[in-house]
This record gives structure tokens, sequence and C-alpha cells, in this order.
């Protein structure tokens, strides 16, 4: 039982440890997202390419290299809901890093969604004391498909409504979210794989194997993406609780973590969870109708208003233009 307790407390550091590198890089990664070309998914290799390009995007990759090898770490040693819950409150490192050393300038609805999922966060951590049998507790696979199923099916959806036009200010957000649910899909299968790997290496050929990669390799270009065209901490901590919260439910729905052993603490995890959804729904900054309205109608007469990367530099009836457009 030492042992245990002691594995787990272990696994808790390395999630606290991950949580503050994970959005360090975070951060880093936005500054080279936003200086290197847009990612263009029909030639990934070559947007692959333009991103480590960049220095920053460089770095922080590097940086959250060591960060998931921690997270790895806190899935292994820890009971998913738990771990997770601490690795989500990486989100008050977000806040304070992209303040102090990123010049970002957070705004009284940020800070009071941030601040509630952080509340959130604590409350289901000192209340997650029932997980289910430990850090490598059996899994449903019947749970873990309808799981990974549902998660994959509303990340592609929202992957397409973020190409909706209609909807400028929040596309990054949208495929933030996206991301989210991707990396949240490869950490519930790295879990399940986990336990797979105890009974030797032959566990690698699992088909969780091949769901982890694409899910990574998804989350990679969504993430560039939505950092490149949304708010960079607003995307940061959507992506952050997209990925967590969903891995903490796959733990209660999939692991058998337990939601509570009696009336009171169901209640207080129930309402913890509630209030994350409305944090996280406080976050990115309100988009007004009249704002967008009254940007389409400028944006004909005034083309210089469009970011430097998307402005084409050739003149409107020049050959150039022509064989762009064809």
């Amino acid at each position: 039982m030492t042992n245990v307790s002691l594995a787990v407390g272990v696994g808790l550091i390395c999630a606290l440890l991950s949580a503050l590198g994970t959005n360090f890089a975070f951060l880093l990664k936005h500054k080279g997202a936003l200086a290197a070309p847009d990612v263009d998914m029909r030639h990934p290799l070559r947007s692959a390419i333009d991103l480590f390009r960049s220095k920053w995007w460089s770095v922080g990759w590097g940086v959250a290299a060591v960060a998931f090898a921690l997270h790895v770490a806190a899935l292994t040693l820890a009971p998913i809901s738990i771990g997770q819950a601490v690795l989500a409150g990486g989100l008050v490192f977000l806040a304070v890093l992209a303040e102090r050393f990123f010049g970002f300038e957070l705004g009284r609805r940020q800070w009071l969604g941030i601040s509630l999922v952080a509340i959130s966060l604590a409350l289901l951590t000192l209340t997650g004391g029932g997980g289910g049998g430990g850090a490598h507790s059996g899994y449903s696979l019947a749970g873990m498909i309808v799981f990974e199923g549902i998660a994959v099916c509303i990340g592609l959806l929202l992957v397409l409504c973020h190409l909706i036009e209609r909807i400028p200010g929040q596309r990054g957000v949208l495929l933030g979210i996206a991301a989210g649910l991707g990396f949240g899909i490869s950490d519930v299968a790295i879990k399940a794989l986990s336990g797979d790997l105890e009974g030797g290496p032959g566990g690698l050929l699992s088909p969780w194997s091949v769901v982890i990669v694409t899910a990574a390799v998804f989350s990679f270009y969504a993430s560039a993406r939505s950092l490149q065209i949304g708010d960079g901490v607003a995307v940061i901590a959507v992506t952050s609780v997209a990925a967590n919260l969903s891995t903490i439910v796959a733990g209660l729905a999939v692991f058998g973590d337990r939601l509570g052993d009696d009336a009171l603490v169901v209640g207080v995890r129930l309402a913890a969870f509630a209030l994350i959804l409305v944090g996280a729904a406080l976050i990115p900054a309100p988009v007004r109708a009249g704002d967008t309205l009254e940007q389409s109608a400028l944006e004909p007469e005034a083309p210089t208003a469009t970011p430097a990367r998307h402005r084409i530099p050739e003149a409107e009836g020049s050959p150039q233009t022509a064989a762009r457009l064809q």
C-alpha cells in the first residue's frame, strides 16, 4: 500500500511539472507559429518543415517533448482522473507566464474563467480519492471504443465548423478544442497501452498504438493552425481544457475511476465539472456580430488591414495574380 501511495505521489509531481512545461511550450510554439507560413493540410510535410524552421516553434517543441515524457509518467503512475486534474491546473501557469513573459494582457473575463477552471480542478483533485483500482486499472473495451468514437466525431465536426467564415473570431477556438480532443484521445490510448505493456513489449502491437500516432499527428497540425488564427491565451486554454476534461471523463467512463464514495462528494464533483465548462466558456473574448459585419463590409475598401501573411503583393490584374487564383 505504501509503494502504491508513493507511486501516485510521484505521478502527481510529474503531472505538476508537466503542466508547467506544457503551457510554457504552448506559448513558445504560439510565438513560433505566428512567424511561420500558414499551415496547409494539402502540403503536410512542407507545413511541418516550415514550422520547425521557426526557432521558437522548435524550442517550444523541445520543451513540450520533456513535458510529454513527464505527462506519460503521470498517466502511468497515477489514476487518470486525478492526474489529468492536476495537469489541467496548469491554466494558472498559463495566465502568469502569458502576462509576465509573453506580453499578453488578460481581461477580467479571462481571469475569471481561468480562476473558475482552476478552483474546479482543485475540487476534483481534493475529492478524487476514489480511483478505480490504481494506476493500471483495467478498462472497458466497449466503453473505450464508444468514448474514442464520440471524441473523434466531435473533433471532426469542430474542424468543419472552423471553416465557416461567419464565425471568424472563434475559428481558432473551435480548432483548438478539436486539437484538445485529439490530445485527449491520445492520452486515453496511452493509458490503455500502459496497462497492456505490463504483459511485455508485445503490447506495442496493440491497436491503441495506431490511435496514439494518428491522434497525435492530427493534434499537431490542428493545434499549430489554431495558434495562427486565434487569440493565443484563449486557444491554449480551451485546448488544455478539452484535452484534460475529456480524459477525466474517460477515467470515469472507461477506466472505472469512481465519481465519489458518498452523495456529498458526487455532488461536489458534478458541480466542479459544470464550473469547468462555465469557466472555459468565459476564457475566449466575446465577438460581437456587429463587429464582424463591420469588418466584412470594410474588407473590400481597406485591403491594408489584411495581415501580411494573407496579402497578395501583385496588382489585381497582373499575370502573377491570375496564376495564383487559377
